[in-house]
């Protein structure tokens, strides 16, 4: 018996008609004046070095409550290395409130990136759902959309702006499944102290970050912890910079990124004498809005 779940039967032939036919469903009119055998790549060659910033927070005002985070150093040294190997031109930024952050970011944008391939941003700071912190308060992630959008850095218009977040996205904790020997042990997160989530706010997504030729990747995944070892830096920026070194000569942008997801996956669990916050995994979490495919070099 055939059970139906509520929706109007479609037509099937009558909605995809081809090129140059309007969408019965609506107004839409289906382009036909597209080279869509262009290369599916961005072009990478341009005159002038593409910009990368570092957005690195470590201590934080007492009112926001949160502690300061240790290891971060790491991480954003192992950037800046990183990426002035990739040939970016790279500034670092160290411990910004809100409004520095947001000023920052816009002094960016402002910039003409004609002769610039594309633009890289990367934050390390706590955070929770929807919202990154600087060293006094919160911003929404989705002002990182807004910023860089075509109204507001037309220069960057039909180019990639890849931004790579670590901070915490939540509260909830990945247990995990045993599969491989030799993790490798940290302690330390970039959130508040544990408390139980309301998931479905958590879990929610935000839609006014999503614009074409976007990516985000985040160190973790909506609702959850993201961990930082206090010597050694944080999982995701670590496994990032090793896989960006390792890759970026002969791998698409997001096939790294899928590395770096399963290197995170695979070789990390969380060591701390607190039970409540020992043997937990991570995953990262890949919002891809890109049009082409991204290669550095």
């Amino acid at each position: 018996m055939d059970s139906k779940d509520g929706r109007k039967a479609i037509n099937l032939p009558n909605v995809f008609r081809g090129p140059g036919t309007y969408n019965r469903l609506g107004d839409e009119k289906l382009r036909d004046d597209i080279d869509w055998t262009a290369s599916a790549q961005y072009n990478m060659h341009f005159q002038a070095k593409s910009k990368c910033i570092i957005i690195n927070n470590e201590n934080f005002s007492p009112q926001t409550g949160m502690n300061r985070r240790k290891g971060t150093d790491r991480d954003a040294m192992q950037l800046q290395v990183c990426f002035l190997s990739l040939g970016f031109q790279v500034e670092s930024y160290k411990d910004l409130t809100c409004k520095q952050m947001v000023e920052n970011l816009k002094k960016a944008s402002s910039e003409d990136h004609g002769t610039r391939a594309c633009f890289v941003c990367a934050i390390l700071s706590h955070g929770e759902e929807g919202v990154l912190y600087g060293t006094d308060g919160t911003l929404p992630v989705s002002i990182l959309a807004d910023i860089f959008s075509e109204k507001h850095c037309p220069s960057l218009a039909g180019k990639p702006k890849l931004f790579f977040i670590q901070a915490c996205r939540g509260s909830m904790f990945d247990e995990g499944v045993d599969q491989v020997d030799g993790l490798r042990r940290s302690d330390d997160t970039d959130s508040r102290g544990y408390s139980k989530p309301a998931v479905e706010d958590t879990l929610l997504p935000n839609y006014d970050f999503i614009q074409p030729d976007f990516l985000y990747a985040f160190s973790t995944v909506p609702g959850y912890y993201s961990w930082r070892n206090e010597e050694k830096g944080s999982w995701f920026i670590q496994s990032l910079c090793e896989e960006l070194l390792r890759n970026s000569s002969q791998l698409e942008l997001v096939k790294i990124l899928v590395c770096v997801n399963r290197r995170v996956a695979t070789q990390y669990v969380s060591c701390s004498r607190d039970i409540t916050y020992n043997d937990k995994k991570q995953i990262p979490c890949i919002m891809s809005m890109l049009t082409r495919e991204f290669y550095f070099k």
